[in-house]
């Protein structure tokens, strides 16, 4: 990095912390710390879902499955796309909860203290482990930016995620959420920046290195970048990975992540608790994630660019989580303006707006859910305040250290994106039927967490002839495709980066013993043909032979022997399919939801390794929403008056003075039947109410520009070809 790239990431760091200064001086009390005082219009609220729904990890993300996977890699992060039409209608229940943290909202809804402090237990470990991804993956992104692996003698990570915490902290801790909204305003703007800036620099960069004698113009970019890079990398649903990201399993992250996204705790905040009105609310919710779903496009696109442009980097093909940051060096590095910094920049703005959001979130569930709940409900506020700060600044500290000692990104993800399912039903549930009471809910809690979370662990190591159990040994089919084909531009470099990267490891000598250089080699993956420019090479695939039963998979994949069931041949392609007859020992953790299939007997062998992350949803889904339903039947309900009062405040629309909302509700609390007009079921437990005009309209319009999203990527894409 030049002078002029430390100058703009220095500059950036001292706007975040001056702001965060200005703001502290406007906080008098929790609502003013904690909610901003409820008063963010559609702007702030537009940039606050933006920036705390936008993490750090999702461009270098996409930039790894773009680089492996091709056009289709992108849902890898647009599998929130279509649970955005559905913001619409959640963002109005965050504002008409009227609380601060969604602990509160389980203690009213079930009134429980001890769920509220559960609830403050799972934020917390939810954050530290999502943060920590973000915290990760801007160390991977430095790290080719700085050009060392090692800062002050210590590893480049060991010194980056510290610095970039301490910045988080001191702007987040001092200035609230606040201080949060304004810093995610400016870094969105960065955010979108970073999503945008390497697109024209890298086409110009492809005309001008590979076009020849043709002008140096975008359309020439699109035009190298298509011979450059072969055809089934442009493929949205199938490409190089193919099956990889089928329809199915879209569908099922999809719902995954509405049954889930709605309990993470940032979003009685950024989903619309903070904003002025209902309607600030809305807008700002689904134009902060749309904005995002565009900012995917643009990631898309870079990858693409990337592979196109870099495929003989030695770098990336050693790590492809690098691909972002070893694009934004070897493009706009030469450029010298400040633009490496600029993007390092943008980066850090990505993984900060969540953070300093996270953060504050979960000071306030330790405040309101813990401390004044257990510890000193009399206290005053400045005392609240102190526990806020000391909070949000443990959950950092404790993200900052599994980001350091832990450092697998998607290990990482995986632990966080699944941790919601312990409190999605009772939160579904309860907003639309009035009989689950807190001894249902705490069973349905207990329950996904000894069947999702404790049995998987604890059956494996208190039985350990379990791994070598024949009828837990099953894995999918071993599916081999080999494809006759030119050879383009990136399949010539690619290798050629394989085997400068292999000859790196090789070439450590009494550095590394036989055992880590082939350790390393592995990590590398297979090499790729050997290709020489317009002839033929054979690409050869495999997908598939991956345990059924077992997270871990198999710990010796050599032992496992195989048979081929199916042949077929096309012209310049052949597919070999294959299953295990014996062999294997089970690693990890046991997959308990996908056993329950073994025990009706449905065989399992023949399913792809998306069939089977769509095979998990009637059990991680459904059953801890029927577990609730079922308990709710034969457990006591909860106090009628208090359930008649949560229902008349959720059915009571916000007004946006202070003064005039108090009237609304306490005329509601007088009268409670008098706000169940709207209800679908008249006199029954459940409380489904008709969807307004607006309801119906903005929803319709969501799904339409979901459909625009999509189309735009298609288009961009087939731009050139």
């Amino acid at each position: 990095m030049s002078a002029i790239d430390i100058a703009v990431l220095l500059t950036y760091f001292a706007v975040m912390i001056a702001i965060g200064a200005w703001a502290s001086r406007r906080v008098r009390d929790q609502e003013g710390y904690f909610m901003g005082g409820r008063g963010f219009g559609k702007l702030l609220q537009t940039f606050a879902a933006f920036g705390a729904g936008t993490g750090a990890h999702e461009p270098v993300t996409v930039g790894r499955t773009g680089w492996t996977s091709g056009l289709s890699g992108v849902w890898s992060a647009m599998m929130w796309l279509f649970v955005t039409p559905v913001y619409w209608i959640t963002a109005v229940w965050y504002r008409r909860m009227r609380h601060l943290t969604l602990g509160d909202w389980f203690v009213e809804r079930y009134d429980s203290k001890l769920l509220g402090a559960a609830y403050t237990l799972f934020a917390i470990v939810f954050y530290m482990f999502y943060l920590s991804t973000m915290l990760s993956a801007v160390a991977k992104f430095s790290i080719p930016l700085i050009g060392t692996e090692t800062i002050f003698g210590l590893p480049a990570a060991m010194v980056l995620i510290p610095s970039i915490s301490v910045v988080v902290i001191l702007y987040g801790v001092l200035g609230g959420l606040t201080a949060a909204y304004w810093t995610d305003l400016l870094q969105g703007i960065f955010i979108i920046l970073l999503s945008v800036l390497l697109i024209p620099y890298g086409l110009w960069q492809l005309a001008e290195r590979f076009g020849g004698d043709a002008p140096v113009t975008l359309q020439t970019g699109f035009e190298i970048l298509h011979r450059r890079v072969s055809a089934d990398y442009f493929q949205l649903f199938a490409g190089p990975s193919s099956g990889e990201f089928p329809i199915h399993y879209i569908l099922s992250l999809t719902v995954l992540s509405l049954v889930g996204i709605v309990v993470q705790p940032h979003f009685i905040a950024t989903g619309g608790g903070s904003a002025k009105s209902e309607m600030e609310a809305r807008v700002g919710l689904v134009a902060g994630n749309f904005l995002k779903r565009l900012c995917t496009v643009g990631w898309a696109m870079t990858a693409l660019i990337a592979l196109a442009l870099l495929a003989d980097q030695v770098e990336i093909a050693q790590d492809p989580d690098r691909v972002w940051g070893v694009a934004a060096r070897e493009i706009l590095g030469p450029l010298k303006f400040g633009l490496v910094g600029l993007m390092l920049a943008c980066l850090l703005a990505a993984m900060m707006s969540s953070a300093d959001t996270y953060m504050i979130v979960t000071s306030g569930l330790v405040v309101r859910n813990w401390y004044a709940a257990y510890v000193d409900q009399d206290a005053d506020e400045s005392r609240y305040l102190l526990v806020g700060r000391l909070a949000g600044l443990i959950m950092l500290i404790g993200a900052a250290s599994i980001a350091m000692t832990m450092s697998d990104v998607f290990g990482q993800f995986k632990m966080a994106i699944e941790l919601p399912i312990l409190f999605a039903a009772p939160f579904w549930v309860g907003m639309y039927w009035r009989r689950p009471g807190k001894a249902a809910v705490w069973g349905t809690v207990a329950f996904s967490t000894l069947v999702f979370f404790v049995l998987p662990l604890l059956l494996p190591a208190v039985l350990p002839s379990l791994r070598t159990n024949e009828s837990l040994l099953a894995a999918t089919r071993r599916v081999t495709t080999t494809v006759i084909r030119p050879a383009t531009e990136s399949d010539v470099a690619k290798r050629q980066a394989w085997d400068a990267a292999a000859e790196q490891i090789r070439s450590q000598g009494a550095e590394a013993d036989a055992t880590q250089i082939e350790s390393q080699l592995s990590h590398l993956g297979p090499a790729p043909p050997v290709a020489v420019l317009g002839e033929d090479i054979t690409v050869t695939r495999q997908r598939g032979g991956r345990s059924v039963y077992w997270r871990g998979g198999f710990e010796s994949p050599e032992t496992l022997q195989w048979q081929v069931v199916d042949q077929q041949t096309s012209e310049g392609r052949s597919t070999v399919t294959e299953r295990r007859t014996a062999g294997g020992r089970g690693a990890g953790a046991l997959d308990l939801d996908l056993w329950l299939y073994e025990w009706i007997g449905l065989d399992l062998s023949g399913a792809s390794d998306a069939f089977l992350q769509t095979l998990r949803l009637p059990g991680r889904v459904l059953m801890p929403f029927m577990v609730l339903m079922v308990l709710s039947l034969f457990t006591p309900r909860p106090p009628e008056p208090q359930t008649s009062r949560y229902f008349a405040k959720m059915n009571t629309p916000v007004d946006p003075d202070p003064l005039a909302d108090a009237q609304r509700l306490a005329a509601a609390y007088s009268d409670p039947d008098a706000t169940g007009g709207n209800k679908l079921f008249p006199g029954s437990q459940w409380e489904f109410v008709r969807p307004s005009k607006i309801d119906v309209l903005g929803f319709v319009a969501s799904v339409g520009i979901c459909v625009l999203v999509i189309s735009l990527l298609v288009w961009l894409a087939g731009l050139g070809s």
